[in-house]
């Protein structure tokens, strides 16, 4: 039984390392949320046990949590790049399925027909504005930036400001408001499952997204010019790497304790 005890304890050590690696590997990834995994030991019982014999045959993963801690905010300068200074993620959605998922990196682009997205290609999301800014709807949708205005000039630039509204420059000097982008928040973060590309979508345990105006509520403000780094702190993780590391050594050698002591057994036996 001893060796396959110390055997749970070496494939806990290979999940933690495999944990641990990525969050190192994403250590310079915007919008990246470290991992943790959570064990639990494994106990071998019965209703009539004695509980003063009772012994344990390992431990098992319980949950790889997330955290959602804000990570740094570096300055780009880049008018495209923006971060949320609070709670909240940016929803996109795909421009062939129409599916929605919720990122941390705010590394944004404006194509040639005027829509905006994300890195990957994906469409943001945002509320409908009039002319003095102000949402005329509680449903966001895709951002299309007029090419050229009424007076047929065309676009020279476009601007973020802290609340998330777009607004758009025009050759003859004009300016209007485009949209406001809208932050999606969960009753749970811990829920959502990452899909890669430092995406999320939502589950039955995160619940649906709720959608809400940037610096309003609990939604955080907006950052126009910087990206969100990722929040993992290399010292720490590396201290973990070499705990897990001693770990599974420490498990490798129960088991050739374990084979030793049976060959001893075997000897004996002849």
């Amino acid at each position: 039984m001893s060796f396959f005890t110390s055997l749970s304890g070496m494939r806990n050590a290979e999940n933690d390392l495999r944990v641990i690696s990525n969050n190192i590997a994403n250590a310079e990834t915007a919008g990246f949320k470290k991992s943790n995994a959570q064990f639990a030991d494994l106990v071998a019982t019965g209703g009539s046990t004695d509980p003063r014999r009772t012994p344990g045959i390992g431990a098992t993963v319980s949950s790889v949590s997330q955290d959602f801690g804000l990570g740094q905010l570096e300055q780009t300068g880049r008018v495209l790049d923006i971060a949320i200074n609070g709670d909240g993620f940016i929803a996109t959605a795909n421009p062939v399925s129409g599916d929605i998922t919720f990122t941390r990196n705010g590394n944004l682009q404006l194509v040639a027909t005027g829509e905006l997205q994300d890195a990957f290609g994906e469409l943001v999301q945002a509320f409908p504005v009039d002319a003095n800014g102000n949402p005329t709807s509680t449903t966001p949708g895709n951002v299309v930036v007029p090419i050229t205005n009424g007076a047929g000039f065309a676009l020279s630039s476009v601007s973020i400001n802290s609340q998330g509204i777009l607004s758009a420059t025009y050759a003859d000097g004009s300016n209007e408001a485009v949209a406001q982008l809208a932050l999606a928040s969960f009753a749970s973060n811990g829920g959502l499952r990452p899909i890669g590309q430092t995406k999320w979508e939502n589950t039955a345990a995160s619940g649906q997204p709720n959608y809400g105006q940037p610096g309003i509520g609990n939604y955080g403000g907006i950052f126009s010019g910087a990206l969100e780094r990722s929040n993992v702190d290399l010292a720490e993780e590396m201290v973990s790497l070499l705990t897990a590391q001693r770990n599974f050594q420490a498990n490798a050698r129960a088991i050739d304790t374990a084979t030793a002591i049976s060959q001893t057994v075997l000897n004996l036996q002849r």
